[in-house]
């Protein structure tokens, strides 16, 4: 096995469709929301799997190996969480009961904050499974008008504020460390950062609940990853 640059193959095996149902069935046990399957969390399991296979060792990282969020990305993956088992045994059903008797390993299986999962499970050269299970929490890829429009869904819902259109100044302003671009000056200013766009920061609904604003502008910026995680990067602007 050493020395050769292994497929990631496309169907999973016996073992791993066991492990991806057994985490479902011990969530449901709880009553935590089933993981959906990811294809990119399974091409980094892939490759770390076969690591753990040729050196005949389980690691969650080995010398000269990106560690898990920078394997993530690596795959294109965009998330606010992510976690990782592995385990080496003769079966899926032993890695599955190792999992489950080790309590830091089944925390992260029952962890209602994440909401995907792959498994990979290679052989090694003496027989041996070893299995690795990626979790995360898959931040969805939305453009800065997609974010600026559930943002002033957002408005609109907790108040009767007129969500201005047009957002190339509040995208000025959403890049700026402080102030604000443009020639109009807005009452209040807010900058934020989001791993979910489901819900407006407090200091902002408390700001709309006085009622002293009658328009608002929202604008998105990029945000680069933060030490391999996630986020969407809003300014909104409130006027008089």
């Amino acid at each position: 096995m050493s020395g050769a640059s292994p497929v990631i193959r496309q169907n999973l095996s016996v073992a791993e469709q066991y492990l991806f149902s057994a985490a479902n069935a011990e969530r449901a046990r709880y009553g935590v929301q089933p993981l959906r399957w990811s294809p990119g969390l399974y091409r980094a399991a892939s490759r770390h799997a076969w690591l753990m296979a040729e050196r005949g060792a389980i690691s969650h990282q080995f010398p000269g190996e990106p560690d898990l969020k920078e394997r993530g990305a690596a795959e294109g993956l965009r998330f606010s969480e992510i976690a990782e088992n592995v385990a080496e045994a003769p079966t899926a059903v032993l890695i599955q009961q190792a999992w489950l008797h080790s309590p830091e390993h089944r925390r992260n299986m029952l962890d209602p904050a994440v909401d995907s999962v792959a498994i990979r499970v290679v052989q090694g050269e003496g027989g041996e499974l070893f299995a690795v299970e990626d979790f995360d929490r898959t931040v969805s890829d939305l453009s800065l008008a997609q974010q600026e429009q559930q943002v002033g869904r957002l408005l609109d819902s907790v108040s009767s504020i007129q969500v201005l259109p047009g957002a190339e100044e509040a995208r000025q302003t959403c890049r700026m460390d402080s102030g604000y671009a443009g020639p109009r000056h807005p009452l209040f200013v807010m900058r934020f950062t989001a791993v979910k766009l489901d819900r407006l920061p407090s200091q902002l609904r408390q700001r709309l609940a006085t009622g002293r604003y009658r328009q608002a502008e929202v604008g998105a910026c990029p945000v680069g990853p933060s030490e391999g995680f996630s986020m969407y990067s809003i300014a909104v602007l409130l006027y008089r």
